[in-house]
């Protein structure tokens, strides 16, 4: 997201413009807030487009179409103008990525078990939207998002409704194809009439680009018309396909609509699966969401003039203020007490286990008989095992996880998580082999760096099963016991979450006031910017005699690990909000002890041994 500029709104309509979120043929698209705190999408259209009484009805059109969807798997509309002079829709922000983006350009294929809950995500949104009488007539990669929550289809520019589409609906005024070529249905490359079932066959094109990063019918590349052709008479090439995703994507790719599976009964074969994405995926999703509140605080501190009646914009932005910030400088500003907790025990691992992961069932829309899932991984090895690799349980100073899915041999099957005093690491190894009492992976890729490029792929990893909590890892002559730990999308302990500020005991500088040390920790899955540090102090000459300026800092720390003590690992510096006398600290783990019979949270480095910073709730 990029900040406004001059030339943008301060507000459209009711919603107050927080940022900019892209520039496309149709319009802008900015990132906003309404009166009530929720975050949304705004699209105003270019005023070129706008003169034009064509691209108005399409326009109009296209939100009508929104609002009769009314939000079940898609973006909701929760404002509009076609009639302003700059027409607008603001549409609930859907925060994630495009199944473009992630498969085309950053992860790859997805895994069997996420395809399935693909599947089943994009079946109930077209399920609702046929319902409502629309045929979307646009479904590809780029249209579907990516969310915690499920799948969500955008961009109903060209959607119709399907008594409206007739023989020869699917052509322009010019004569142009309506669609996206290589996601496109035999219908509508012959300009037939298209139905519901269209958007079934789409729906099959684009579970094949996910389970195997290509399109059924190849790109573009080779010809538009070429491609249009395969769509209308060759079978698609599902080469890499895993078997057991061909039932459903070869039904849905049937060149009679009469033959292929409704969005009903898709749903009605596949159940939703929690979690749905592999956690490199979700790892993203939350340092993306840490983003999105980042750029919502800096436009709190934006201008309090309230916004313009809705149909207006107003036409300038304000230069966006410094926003407020925090860092962990605490050795140069603070003089810590240690806490005294006689015969206090800290584990880095929780009592009770975790729960596992691992891909959910399903039959798939097959006339045969179904499937089991692929793969050779064991049930018992599936989820999330950590453990310390230098230190103690309860004082690690090197720490890794390892987050195990369901897989063939050669899949890159397992996410890794590898914490040292001065790096946090991420990547993805392969499955080499597997036995119910061992797990071998091999070959990997770093999907994560901080410092950036620092980190290095990891080695042959051997996982031994001890019971159903425990496995004894090895690498090289490294070896540890990793403990089965939680999985999903909300890793952190409870305990955890909030916001932290520093204990007043242990601030020992005159003008108490003056200091100021706050962590917020927000819950969310390994990988992602969850514990925020901010800290504001005096500036001062060289012989500590406090000046009228305030230093203030802020980072930011990407989570590795969460048993009861949570991992974090180096922190990363907010530019917006960056003294030069700031400093960025390393690795740490932090933990809640008791102290004269309240929680406190100690925050302590892992690259040497030292007292603890400690806070306590805000």
């Amino acid at each position: 997201m990029e900040s406004l500029n001059a030339e943008d709104p301060v507000s459209v309509g009711p919603f107050r413009l927080i940022g900019r979120l892209g520039v496309g043929g149709m319009g802008r698209v900015f990132l906003a807030r309404s009166a009530g705190g929720r975050t949304v999408a705004v699209k105003v259209v270019h005023a070129e487009l706008a003169a034009q009484d064509e691209f108005r009805r399409r326009f109009a059109r296209e939100v009508a179409a929104l609002e009769r969807v009314g939000g079940t798997g898609t973006a909701p509309v929760l404002g509009s103008d076609t009639t302003a002079e700059s027409p607008w829709v603001a549409i609930g922000y859907v925060p994630g990525p495009s199944l473009r983006t992630v498969v085309g350009d950053e992860f790859g294929p997805l895994p069997p078990a996420t395809v399935r809950a693909l599947a089943s995500g994009l079946a109930r949104a077209l399920d609702h939207i046929h319902a409502a009488g629309l045929v979307h007539r646009d479904l590809k990669p780029s249209n579907v998002l990516l969310t915690v929550d499920g799948p969500r289809i955008i961009d109903f520019g060209i959607a119709r409704a399907v008594d409206h589409v007739s023989d020869g609906g699917n052509l322009t005024t010019t004569g142009a194809v309506v669609g996206s070529p290589g996601f496109m249905s035999p219908e509508q490359v012959r300009g037939d009439q298209v139905s519901p079932a269209s958007d079934i066959f789409c729906l099959g094109s684009v579970l094949a680009y996910a389970a195997t990063g290509r399109a059924p019918f190849g790109t573009v590349d080779s010809g538009v018309h070429a491609t249009m052709f395969r769509i209308a008479h060759d079978e698609p090439d599902l080469t890499d396909l895993p078997p057991e995703l061909s039932g459903l994507i070869r039904a849905c790719l049937a060149k009679d609509p009469a033959a292929r599976p409704t969005a009903t009964e898709i749903v009605e074969t596949l159940p939703v699966a929690d979690p749905w994405l592999p956690a490199d995926v979700l790892a993203r999703l939350g340092r993306h969401a840490a983003q999105l509140l980042e750029a919502e605080g800096s436009s709190a501190e934006a201008s309090e003039t309230p916004p313009p009646p809705t149909g207006t914009t107003s036409p300038t932005a304000p230069a966006a203020p410094r926003r407020r910030g925090r860092t962990a400088l605490l050795a140069a500003v603070t003089a810590l007490v240690v806490v005294a907790a006689a015969g206090a025990a800290y584990t880095y691992w929780p009592r009770n286990g975790g729960t596992t992961g691992g891909g959910g069932g399903g039959r798939n829309v097959t006339t045969g008989p179904t499937r089991p899932a692929a793969g050779i991984v064991p049930a018992a090895f599936l989820g999330a095992w950590e453990g310390v690799l230098k230190g103690k349980p309860d004082a690690p100073y090197e720490t890794s996880r390892i987050e195990i899915t369901q897989g063939a041999a050669g899949a890159k099957a397992a996410v890794y998580t590898h914490v040292t005093g001065e790096q946090l690491c991420i990547g993805r190894a392969t499955l080499i082999s597997a036995t119910d009492s061992e797990l071998v992976l091999g070959e990997a890729e770093i999907t994560e760096s901080v410092p950036a490029q620092r980190c290095t792929p990891a080695a042959r990893q051997t996982l031994t099963l001890r019971s159903t909590d425990v496995v004894e890892w090895g690498s090289g002559v490294a070896k540890s016991t990793f403990q089965r730990v939680r999985t999903g999308t909300n890793i952190v302990p409870a305990a955890f979450v909030g916001t932290w500020k520093q204990a007043p005991d242990t601030v020992t500088q005159p003008d108490p006031d003056r200091w100021s040390y706050v962590v917020t920790v927000t819950q969310g899955p390994v990988g992602a910017p969850l514990v925020r540090f901010e800290q504001a102090y005096p500036r001062t000459d060289d012989q500590g005699n406090q000046l009228s300026g305030t230093i203030r800092c802020a980072t930011t720390a990407l989570v590795g690990g969460a048993g009861s003590l949570l991992v974090i690992g180096p922190e990363t510096r907010d530019p917006d909000t960056w003294d030069p006398d700031c400093a960025e600290n390393g690795s740490s783990n932090l933990r809640i002890v008791r102290y004269q019979g309240k929680e406190r949270l100690q925050v302590y480095g892992m690259s040497a041994d030292g007292e603890p910073a400690e806070f306590v709730r805000d």
